[in-house]
């Protein structure tokens, strides 16, 4: 039997991490491709340090004018998401840092094993293992360590960017660690925040009151205690932040991206990957799954693993594993997933719609966990193949 009562740690991010600034530009160069044209390819990556953004990585349009037309927007589209997240500081501001892009045209020895042609169908982008989980601890059916660290940094970055408290900058990192007795998350024994602060003369003190009453706001009633401790801006003063304090990059923030930890992990990351990259396409196949087995009540917690080949359109492997429910047999549920969704990487595009300029938003906060969006973001959050799956068993 599996452990009722610990101590579970996951920590988040806030935008304006120098990782997430990263993230936030690749996906957003992602969109303006996906915007122009749906099947367009894009591999993006973003370094980001003192005063400087350096963005590479192959981008694929079918119409050669339009990809270079394209090519010379990068620069304003990193320049707006830097704005957006609130950077104007001496050493990164929006408006004067270096931008230098140094994105090509996507390989045509990868686009010749990804693409459809003859009677071959779409291969997936890459080999790798892709992971899916979902428990019933929090309505999201998400592990409650990353979604409340998450729902912690979401709100301070609300009121930093409405006025309500212009003290606070833009780089912050959340961590919590919550107390589970027979199994369900009951309250947090350790909380630690720390947060740039705009207002160079604030002490930790002066920081702790400014972000707890938020914090109290989102965490669940009666998480909070007075034996919890506390250890905000623990190394004191946090002025200079973002890229200026330390260097960003797409890609490594992965945990962070999914599931804190309390899930295995493909190793694959999401932003600046197009959905032909099951890296991204195929992870949030798995997130779509494991989220159904348990809202269907098959489970109190699910993992899935898909396996892909490059090149290759079927998955080569599907994997099970769940705790809890109602004693349904995890290679029936196996059996199950694979018959209610076409998990090839165009059958995933298709049924998710991913094909959609959707990803910005998802760089910060998590990629799991949200409440699917009208426009199609989020898809991958739905629980619409609950009766499906029901009925495949």
């Amino acid at each position: 039997m599996s452990r009722q009562n610990y101590t579970f740690t996951s920590e988040s991010v806030s935008e304006g991490h120098p990782d997430k600034v990263c993230d936030r530009i690749s996906d957003a160069v992602l969109d303006a491709f996906l915007s122009e044209e749906p099947e367009a390819r894009v591999a993006c990556e973003t370094f980001a340090t003192t005063d400087r953004v350096v963005i590479g990585g192959e981008v694929g349009l079918s119409d050669q004018d339009k990809l270079k037309d394209y090519m010379g927007k990068i620069d304003e589209i990193a320049r707006a998401c830097i704005k957006d997240i609130g950077y104007e500081q001496d050493k990164f501001h929006w408006k004067t840092c270096e931008i230098t892009n140094l994105l090509h045209e996507q390989s045509a020895h990868i686009a010749q094993g990804v693409d459809a042609s003859g009677n071959k169908d779409e291969g997936a982008g890459d080999q790798g293992i892709m992971f899916g989980f979902a428990t019933n601890e929090t309505p999201e059916l998400m592990p409650a360590p990353i979604h409340y660290a998450h729902a912690i940094l979401r709100r301070l970055a609300e009121v930093r960017k409405d006025g309500t408290e212009p003290a606070l900058g833009p780089d912050a990192k959340s961590q919590l660690s919550v107390i589970y007795r027979d199994g369900k998350p009951v309250g947090v024994s350790s909380l630690v925040l720390s947060t740039q602060h705009l207002v160079e003369d604030l002490s930790s003190e002066d920081i702790r009151n400014i972000v707890a009453p938020y914090i109290a706001e989102v965490l669940p009633d009666g998480w909070l205690t007075e034996e919890t401790e506390w250890h905000v801006n623990p190394t004191g003063k946090f002025v200079i932040g973002g890229p200026d304090g330390d260097a960003g990059l797409t890609g490594r923030k992965i945990i962070v991206d999914t599931y804190g930890g309390a899930a295995p992990h493909g190793g694959g990351a999401f932003s600046g990957k197009d959905p032909t990259k099951v890296d991204r396409s195929a992870a949030y196949a798995a997130r779509y799954l494991a989220k159904n087995v348990v809202a269907a009540g098959l489970a109190d917690k699910c993992t899935i693993q898909l396996s892909y080949a490059i090149g290759v359109s079927k998955p080569l492997s599907i994997y099970c594993d769940t705790v809890g429910g109602n004693g349904v047999d995890n290679a029936a549920i196996e059996a199950a997933v694979a018959k209610v969704m076409d998990l090839t990487p165009r059958g995933i595009r298709e049924h998710l719609s991913l094909n959609r300029p959707v990803y910005q938003r998802t760089a910060a906060y998590g990629h799991f966990g949200r409440a699917p969006d009208a426009d199609g973001g989020f898809s991958w959050e739905r629980t619409d193949l609950v009766d499906a799956l029901k009925s495949a068993l």
